[in-house]
């Protein structure tokens, strides 16, 4: 193992200040090994170990050793790099090499040429050993040369080709010192490459794309004032138009990720290249973030969110209220005494579900609208076997209320009834090998249990006045998180908070209930809010560790509701 004296090189980087972590004020320790093959997974053995550490653009020391690989090195492997079987004969085995280079590379970043072989072997070779692998960040001079090398300057990005495009000091021969110290030379000519088009830091380097536009990486500064706390960050344009609504854990960082990451999506792009300012709406918790982010996504509207922006546009199967009740489809909840099914996202899948009620219980399908003694013509559903037909009086009122009866307690309670009957309808037309017809009955099925599912677990929370759960949250770096708090009203968020340390939390969580929104329900299975924002916080209120501080109202569903289903809808 030896020292070597400092070297000056890329004194340009010095006078950035960005935000990240500075190339300058970061130590990269370049590794290059020698061994006996190319595949780790052969058996093959290092052979040599050569690291140089910089930082600034300084050499700030060099580390090299041959490593005993008790093994015979090929033939082939010794002309190429001049490492024969007496060379290792006497050196270190890996076991005793590998924790010096580990102690000489902690706290860098490790950098290599092709660094999945290298670190692939490092790895493996710890493994072997019991060696705890270090968090070591990566960085891949390939990676990063094939994004800023064009095939007219270099044939390939091979070591040997980028040390002539970047007049490297040093001619790599193979040998592991003075490959590194060759690929330290790329390194920096890279970085010199990058800093002309706005990469300034760590994070900067590791996810840079020549994909992203230089006019959008100039807009990172766009990212400066907003916190690194969860929250809403909107992307405006000149006008105040907003083009594009997100949310984050980390509000900074996911904003500058926009600017420096390897965002190759050509709308995002475009929709970055016309944002001139980034609003930031810092939240008590992430779920309060999430619900937000719903909320200004349906007012705004943004152009360049593809998700959320129209909660409005559903669909609900209804079972009517009449003298002779059947099923519609219906874009909004009327307070009618009816009952509702869904909301479903689409018109397709409403119609799906609507088909599979139909085929299992034969109640009227027409739209007419007729007293209790009807006097009409049957229609050929009726001749088919598919409906009661009441409107010539086939059936009764009774019997057929006792039909509704079982299609309400399907639509609500249990789905059995349906899920029988169509799962003998798809075992009968399989059995025939008509298995394009028992496959839109699956679907149409699927489609039922999904509905029934979603509305039973939204009824399950919407109808109960209010809901008040906390959760302790996982700090980074500490032993003890914070305790988010929630109040839910109908379904709908109305407070979120954060117990202070030291602050009574019975007396926090009281103060919070009395200062949240006051929610005053409509009718239907989603009385408050969106069917997405009450699935959101259903999903939270399911979590691990969250416990319920009130509750008013039940909070119940079906023991045997369409969730139990074993379809896998």
């Amino acid at each position: 193992m030896t020292a070597a004296p400092v070297r000056s090189r890329w004194e340009e980087q010095r006078s950035f200040d960005e935000l990240g972590r500075p190339l300058r004020d970061v130590t990269f320790c370049v590794v290059d090994l020698e061994t006996t093959g190319g595949s780790v997974g052969d058996g093959d053995m290092i052979t040599e170990i050569g690291a140089v550490k910089v930082r600034g653009g300084e050499v700030v020391g060099e580390f090299q050793t041959l490593v005993n690989p008790h093994t015979a090195i090929p033939a082939f492997i010794a002309v190429l790099t001049g490492i024969t079987n007496g060379m290792v004969a006497d050196a270190p085995p890996i076991s005793s090499a590998l924790p010096a280079f580990l102690e000489f590379a902690r706290g860098s970043v490790l950098v290599a040429h092709n660094a999945g072989f290298d670190v692939g072997f490092l790895r493996h070779f710890a493994r072997e050993q019991d060696i705890p692998w270090p968090d070591f960040e990566v960085v891949d001079t390939v990676k990063l040369a094939r994004r800023v090398v064009t095939r007219d300057e270099a044939p390939n990005h091979k070591l040997s080709s980028l040390a002539r495009v970047f007049r490297s000091g040093t001619t790599p021969n193979h040998r592991a010192l003075a490959d590194a110290r060759a690929t330290v030379d790329v390194l920096h000519g890279l970085m010199e490459r990058l800093g002309s088009l706005g990469v300034h830091t760590l994070e900067e380097l590791q996810t840079y794309s020549s994909k992203v536009a230089a006019a959008q990486r100039r807009k990172r500064h766009l990212a400066d004032r907003l916190p690194h706390a969860p929250g809403v960050y909107l992307f405006c344009d000149d006008q105040s138009r907003v083009l594009y609504v997100g949310t984050s854990k980390d509000l900074r960082k996911r904003v500058r990720s926009y600017f420096t990451a390897s965002e190759t999506r050509t709308r995002i792009g475009e929709m970055v290249g016309l944002a001139s300012s980034v609003t930031g709406i810092e939240c008590a918790t992430p779920l309060e973030a999430e619900v937000r982010e719903l909320r200004l996504i349906a007012e705004h509207k943004p152009s360049y969110n593809r998700r959320s922006r129209f909660p409005e546009k559903v669909t609900f199967v209804k079972l009517t209220r009449e003298p002779w009740p059947r099923l519609s489809l219906v874009k909004r909840v009327l307070d009618d005494d009816a009952d509702y099914l869904g909301p479903f996202s689409s018109r397709s899948s409403a119609e799906s579900c609507l088909a599979a009620l139909h085929e299992t219980f034969p109640i009227r399908q027409c739209s007419d609208k007729f007293g209790r003694q009807p006097s009409r013509s049957a229609c050929v559903l009726a001749e088919l076997g598919r409906c009661l037909s009441p409107c010539d009086g086939s059936v009764d009122a009774s019997t057929y209320a006792a039909v509704v009866r079982q299609l309400r307690d399907a639509l609500l309670r249990h789905p059995d009834d349906v899920v029988e009957l169509v799962n003998e309808k798809m075992t009968a037309l399989a059995d025939q090998e008509r298995f394009e017809e028992a496959g839109v009955h699956r679907d149409r099925l699927a489609s039922f249990v999904r509905a029934a599912a979603r509305t039973q677990r939204l009824t399950s929370l919407t109808r109960c006045p209010e809901v008040v759960a906390v959760r302790r949250d996982a700090a980074p770096g500490a032993g003890h998180g914070r305790w988010s708090v929630h109040v839910i009203r109908h379904g709908r968020l109305a407070a979120a908070g954060v117990i202070p340390p030291g602050v009574d939390a019975a007396a926090y969580v009281e103060q919070l209930r009395a200062s949240a929104e006051t929610v005053v329900p409509s009718v239907g299975p989603i009385p408050a809010a969106t069917a997405e924002e009450s699935e959101r916080i259903l999903r939270w209120l399911e979590l691990p560790g969250v416990r319920l501080v009130d509750i008013e109202g039940e909070w119940t569903c079906p023991v045997r509701g369409a969730a139990r289903s074993t379809l896998g809808a």
